[in-house]
């Protein structure tokens, strides 16, 4: 792709980003077993009108779409910077353990210790901390390898899954209400869960911004990067512990949603380079609407039942990642 092309490129997916997650949200806010036009939204949230729509609005819609914008975000920057760190298009949140780290300890909060349910944020963001700090470890032999690092957190992920499916057996009295989230969803999800995950996405998805330097000096390789004087494994170590937090942070309130992290970086590359100016905000711009619009589709085109978001995604994702795997060889 030639210079200019790039440039071209960029400015237009910075334009497009935003207008994206604009209709993305409204269209969530929209559609449903009740349709409610742009312009009645637009007077419900610029007035205080009652009336069924704005209960609808208020209560259920507006809540699960906030919600939904910033699983997407989290997801999707967290993928973006794990698939730099490992100079790899493969990371993933889902996939390489992260994510099931912040599932496991989150199950164990909901089926072991449900009185502190309050607290699932902060497990999950610890629950993926630890994962990801015991694939660091594994992988570490003078440096960690990005290649070690992905490979132990297949097996990291595979152990984690395994001890998660072993609580579900031994409690399974207690696992009904754990199920949905296991598929991954946004199913009544309100104000109390955006309060519960808001303070830990919001900082996280600040701090991704201080990430855009060491992540574009870390894909110019460790031995680049060394010379240029940079802290090779204690970035890449701060980069993976935020990658864990906005991992948590979805996972806390959505559930194991896979796939926005790896497919949403992957494509917003494909179309517009690999630097983290230009890449990070898309991705997370890009993510935002992806989960909301999947979720959207969820709940209203499949009527009567409403099928969770994190299966759709599956659908979705699953193909782009065998995909992937095809094109392994072209991907530098």
């Amino acid at each position: 792709m030639n210079k200019q092309l790039r440039t071209k490129r960029r400015r237009i997916a910075l334009a497009v980003a935003p207008l994206l997650l604009l209709l993305s949200a409204f269209y969530g806010l929209s559609y449903g077993s009740v349709s409610i036009s742009l312009k009645e939204i637009w007077l419900i949230l610029t007035t205080d009108i009652q009336s069924a729509q704005q209960t609808i609005i208020m209560n259920l819609r507006l809540p699960r779409v906030l919600v939904g914008l910033l699983t997407g975000a989290c997801l999707a920057a967290a993928g973006a910077i794990l698939q730099g760190v490992m100079r790899n298009p493969l990371a993933d949140p889902g996939i390489i353990g992260v994510s099931a780290g912040g599932g496991l300890a989150a199950v164990m909060m909901m089926v072991l210790l449900p009185q502190l349910s309050y607290l699932l944020p902060a497990a999950a963001f610890a629950g993926a901390f630890a994962a990801s700090i015991i694939i660091y470890l594994i992988s570490w032999d003078k440096g960690a390898s990005p290649v070690k690092i992905v490979l132990a957190g297949v097996a990291i992920n595979a152990l984690l899954g395994a001890i998660m499916n072993g609580i579900m057996v031994v409690y399974s009295d207690r696992i009904q209400a754990v199920l949905p989230w296991l598929s991954g969803g946004l199913n009544g999800r309100s104000w109390h869960h955006l309060s519960f995950m808001a303070p830990y996405a919001l900082i996280g998805l600040a701090l991704t911004f201080l990430a855009i330097k060491p992540a574009n000096v870390m894909l110019l390789g460790d031995d680049s990067a060394k010379l240029l004087g940079q802290k090779v494994e204690l970035q890449r170590l701060l980069l993976i512990l935020l990658s864990s937090l906005l991992a948590g942070a979805a996972v806390s309130v959505a559930g194991l949603i896979g796939f926005v992290g790896l497919v949403v970086p992957h494509a917003v590359r494909l179309l517009i380079g690999e630097d983290y100016r230009y890449l990070l905000p898309v991705s997370i711009a890009g993510g935002a609407a992806l989960v909301v619009l999947a979720d959207t589709i969820a709940r209203s085109w499949f009527d009567p039942i409403e099928l969770p978001v994190g299966i759709l995604l599956a659908c979705i994702g699953a193909p782009f990642f065998l995909l992937l795997l095809r094109k392994r060889r072209n991907w530098r």
